[in-house]
């Protein structure tokens, strides 16, 4: 018996790249062609008490060392990537019913990386990342984080604006990559990479959906 995967690819051992990243890189290409912001991707936390905590944030770079994404270093998702030095990713492409999963010790990004990076932001966005007091309380008006803004623009009305000491990148290190193709009658096609222990290659295995 057959079951049908009406407008879905097949996802085969074959087809999978021997490295995980570039196989990431050809999935996100072809996002990149259909979806808005193929970046966005979820990250996973755990608080001091093992609680489980998510948010979305964007990608902002992938590479053999891992990947990178950045945030004000006061905030609660950094706090608690420094604590447990533990992180999970998911990206979902629903056009093409795709999803990879990355999972994988963190750590922050040198000050270098994190300087040349604020610097190819946008004039307002710098602004932005000294004017939040990003997951503290302030008071319940938006005209209170709009007066913040204005006094971060005014303070840097001339000249650049320099990297907040408080911001800055992680990069996830994989240790497993998960790579989910959506079939039909829920029999999804579904690959993990895990990196060996010698640090060196990866295997790959198939998993039931």
């Amino acid at each position: 018996m057959s079951f049908p995967s009406p407008d879905r690819q097949p996802l085969a051992r074959t087809d999978l790249d021997p490295d995980p990243i570039k196989q990431f890189g050809a999935w996100f290409e072809a996002a990149a062609e259909i979806v808005a912001l193929p970046e966005a991707m979820t990250l996973a936390t755990v608080d001091e008490a093992g609680r489980p905590d998510a948010r979305m944030v964007l990608l902002k770079g992938h590479g053999a060392d891992g990947f990178r994404f950045f945030t004000n270093y006061e905030g609660v998702k950094a706090a608690q990537l420094d604590a447990s030095g533990e992180a999970a990713l998911v990206f979902f492409w629903a056009p093409q019913d795709r999803q990879v999963r990355v999972r994988g010790p963190v750590r922050r990004l040198d000050a270098d990386a994190s300087d040349r990076y604020f610097a190819s932001r946008d004039r307002a966005s710098q602004v932005g990342a000294w004017a939040s007091p990003q997951s503290q309380p302030i008071p319940d008006q938006r005209e209170a984080l709009e007066e913040l803004a204005e006094a971060a623009a005014d303070r840097f009305a001339e000249g650049e604006v320099p990297r907040p000491q408080h911001w800055g990148g992680f990069i996830l290190e994989p240790r497993s990559i998960e790579f989910w193709q959506g079939r039909g009658a829920r029999l999804h096609d579904r690959f993990r990479y895990d990196r060996q222990d010698s640090g060196e290659g990866w295997k790959i295995t198939r998993l039931a959906p």
